[in-house]
C-alpha cells in the first residue's frame, strides 16, 4: 500500500500548486456579477459567472479602499484583477479581487448611476411628490409588450383578483432602439385617457434589454403624467430609473398588478365584517335608547297628574278605610258605655230619658216635614242655573237661558222661552 494523505494535506498542496503558478498569481478575469453580499466585517463575497460556467470571488475590506470605486450590483460586467488560489478548509478555489472595474456593458452602468443621481438632485424622486394609488380603481392602463410573459401575467392576476376592472393595454416597443419613446407615447396616451392607474413594464432581463426604463425621457414622462403609475420592470433584484421616478415600485409586473387592483373576495369580506359589525351597534344602540325610553316612561308616568291623581286616591280610599275602622270602633265603645250607662240610671231617669228621646223625634218630624228636600215630594221643585246657583228671583234670568230642575228623582233640563212678572198674572 502507498502512503495515505489526510484531507489537510492534500488540500494545502492543491493550495501551494496555485500560489506557485504565475499564471494565476495575478490575472484578469471577465464576467458578470452575481450573488453579491456585502458582509458585516466589510468584505464582499460574490460570483463571476458567464454562459455555462462560474466561480466564487471574494474582495477583502483592505483591498476595497484602492481597488473599487462603485457598488457592486448583480447583473454588471466587470473586469477582477487578483489571483486565484484554494481555500485549504473548504478545499475550494476562488478569486482573491485586489481591483475591480466596470467593463464593456459597465459603461451602462456608468451612465445609469450618472443619470439617477442628476435626477435625483431635480427633485424627481421625492416622496412628496408621489402620487397615492387608488384603492378601487375602475380603470388599469398598462405599458408594456402586447406579447410575452409579463402581459400574460398581468391579465391572470386581474381575472384573479377583479375581473370587473377594465385594462387598457399600449403595446410598447420594451427593448431595442426606439423602445423608450413607445414607453413615453404609451404613458401620454394612457395619461390622457383618464386612467386611475397605470403600469409600466415587462420581464427581467440583462441591463441592455432593460435600458429603456433607464431612459431620461421615460423617467420625466412619469414624472410628468397626472395618473399615479406603478412600475414593475424585470426581476425583484433589478432596479430601473423608471422604478424610482414611479409613484410605486413593485418587483414584477404581476406583483404591479397585485398592487393595482384590490382583491375584489377581500374587500367583499371587509364588507360584510363591516356590516356585521354595524349591525351589532345598531341593535346595541336600539336596545339602549329602548331601555332609556322605558327609564323615561316610568319618570314620566311617576310625574304625571294622571298617576298622582291615582295615588291620591288610593291613599285617601286607605285614609277613609283608617278612619272608618276608628270610628266604628268608637261608636261600638261609645255604644257600649251608653249601654252600661243605662243599665245604672235609675227608672225614673230612664221614663224622664225615653219621653224626652219621643218629643225630640216629634220635632225631628217637623223639621223635616218643613225642609225644601222634603216639600220636593210634594211637587216642589228646586232651580238651578248653568252655573248651578239657585234661581231665586225673575231677575235673575233671561229667555233662552239654561236652567235644570231638580225634583227628588231626577232633574229636569229646560230653556226660558218666557218670563211672566207677579203683577202681570
Amino acid at each position: 500500500m502507498g502512503t495515505i494523505y489526510s484531507v489537510s494535506q492534500v488540500n494545502k498542496y492543491i493550495r501551494t500548486m496555485f500560489d506557485n503558478d504565475l499564471f494565476l498569481r495575478k490575472i484578469e478575469v471577465r464576467g458578470e456579477i452575481s450573488n453579491v453580499k456585502y458582509h458585516t466585517s466589510g468584505h464582499i463575497y460574490f460570483t463571476l459567472k458567464e454562459e455555462g460556467s462560474s466561480i466564487a470571488a471574494v474582495m477583502f475590506r483592505s483591498a476595497r479602499m484602492s481597488g473599487l470605486d462603485f457598488t457592486l450590483e448583480n447583473g454588471q460586467s466587470v473586469v477582477v484583477t487578483g489571483s486565484i488560489s484554494s481555500y485549504e478548509r473548504d478545499g475550494r478555489y476562488q478569486v482573491y479581487a485586489k481591483q475591480i472595474v466596470l467593463d464593456g456593458q459597465g459603461n451602462l452602468y456608468e451612465a445609469y448611476e450618472l443619470l439617477k443621481q442628476k435626477l435625483y438632485e431635480e427633485g424627481l424622486f421625492d416622496f412628496e411628490h408621489k402620487k397615492e394609488i387608488p384603492q378601487f380603481p375602475q380603470k388599469v392602463g398598462i405599458v408594456t409588450a402586447s406579447t410575452g410573459a409579463a402581459i400574460q401575467d398581468i391579465r391572470n392576476v386581474a381575472r384573479r383578483r377583479n375581473p370587473y376592472v377594465q385594462l387598457y393595454l399600449y403595446p410598447a416597443k420594451v427593448q431595442g432602439d426606439g423602445a423608450a419613446a413607445t414607453i413615453v407615447k404609451g404613458i401620454q396616451t394612457l395619461d390622457a385617457m383618464g386612467m386611475d392607474t397605470i403600469i409600466i413594464g415587462r420581464g427581467g432581463g440583462s441591463i441592455e434589454d432593460l435600458w429603456p426604463f433607464n431612459e431620461e425621457i421615460v423617467a420625466r414622462a412619469i414624472y410628468d403624467a397626472k395618473t399615479p403609475i406603478i412600475s414593475g420592470t424585470g426581476h425583484e433584484i433589478d432596479n430601473t430609473i423608471a422604478d424610482y421616478a414611479a409613484d410605486l415600485r413593485a418587483p414584477t409586473p404581476s406583483a404591479a398588478c397585485e398592487l393595482a387592483i384590490p382583491d375584489i373576495m377581500v374587500r367583499v369580506s371587509q364588507v360584510r365584517q363591516y356590516a356585521d359589525v354595524l349591525q351589532q351597534l345598531m341593535d346595541s344602540k336600539i336596545q339602549r335608547v329602548h331601555l332609556y325610553l322605558q327609564k323615561l316612561e316610568a319618570k314620566l308616568d311617576t310625574a304625571s297628574p294622571r298617576m298622582r291623581l291615582r295615588n291620591q286616591n288610593i291613599y285617601m280610599d286607605s285614609l277613609a278605610d283608617r278612619m272608618s275602622a276608628v270610628l266604628t270602633k268608637r261608636y261600638q265603645e261609645a255604644l257600649h258605655r251608653y249601654d252600661r250607662m243605662i243599665d245604672r240610671m235609675p227608672s225614673a231617669f230612664i221614663r224622664q230619658y225615653n219621653a224626652r228621646q219621643h218629643k225630640f223625634e216629634v220635632l225631628l218630624a217637623k223639621l223635616d216635614g218643613l225642609s225644601p228636600t222634603a216639600k220636593l215630594t210634594g211637587g216642589y221643585g228646586y232651580i238651578e242655573n248653568e252655573e248651578g246657583s239657585p234661581v231665586a228671583s225673575i231677575q235673575t234670568v233671561r229667555p233662552k237661558d239654561k236652567i235644570s230642575v231638580i225634583l227628588q228623582d231626577g232633574r229636569i233640563h229646560a230653556t226660558v222661552t218666557k218670563i211672566t212678572d207677579k203683577s202681570e198674572e
